[in-house]
């Protein structure tokens, strides 16, 4: 039965055409981190399905708000402000309720704030560059920050990173994990990247790719992203095969 038509139950299998191809000689580290043996595949047990819970009760005030959980008081990250925002789903698409979105990503500059950086770009010293939420009872979420930029990376002898945000999401059970990346419409470096282009599936890259939402922006203060994430199932918002920026 598809996942369209059952309407209740247990996990439907990712469908792995969709999502990032392991071994893309473009994307220069994949080479080695590649399986060397075919995958194997079984189905979820009763602790994937109902646990572990990660977090939910640690949040503070200021946690969705990354243009101020890292700053002096009084000040405010530096760049372009912005809300992300959207809903989480499961395949059959019903609200994922209380699911755990912890982000992350570089600054307005494009640096991130991590002892191994190498671009020089400068560091906002009131930018953190991580945050997080949990999703409401229509499965909603948002948190405020600042768009952040591109940066240069060394796969290839000039290749950049689109500008993107990072998403870890814990959903009801493990079986529900997903890190995934949010891109923003509009970037022209985006069919550029070697890493996107490790999806073979343009509806799937589509679905990584953040409209802007005229309908949320905040006038005088800050444009709107819209970002629906999918957990599981034949439409689920592709899997990241690495986490750049950690």
């Amino acid at each position: 039965m598809t996942d369209e038509l059952k309407p209740f139950g247990g996990y439907v299998a990712r469908d792995h055409s969709n999502h990032p191809r392991a071994l893309h000689p473009e994307y220069r580290t994949s080479i080695k981190r590649s399986p060397q043996a075919a995958p194997l595949s079984f189905p979820t047990t009763m602790s994937e399905e109902t646990g572990p819970v990660f977090g939910h009760d640690m949040l503070g005030p200021l946690d969705a708000d990354l243009l101020h959980n890292f700053a002096a008081e009084g000040h405010s990250a530096i760049g372009p402000r912005i809300v992300v925002h959207g809903r989480v789903q499961d395949q059959f698409g019903r609200p994922v309720v209380g699911a755990l979105l912890e982000v992350w990503q570089a600054n307005a500059g494009g640096r991130y704030r991590h002892a191994k950086e190498g671009y020089i770009a400068p560091l906002d010293p009131n930018f953190g560059g991580c945050g997080r939420v949990i999703t409401n009872a229509d499965g909603c979420y948002e948190f405020r920050t600042v768009q952040p930029g591109p940066y240069p990376w060394p796969n290839g002898p000039n290749d950049w990173r689109p500008a993107h945000i990072h998403f870890s999401v814990f959903g009801a059970g493990f079986a529900q994990r997903l890190i995934t990346q949010m891109y923003f419409e509009g970037d022209p470096l985006i069919p550029l990247c070697p890493i996107v282009r490790t999806i073979p599936n343009k509806d799937a890259v589509a679905r990584l790719i953040a409209p802007l939402d005229m309908a949320r922006t905040v006038p005088m203060d800050a444009r709107a992203y819209r970002f629906d994430i999918t957990l599981r199932g034949r439409r689920q918002t592709i899997f990241e095969n690495r986490m750049e920026g950690l």
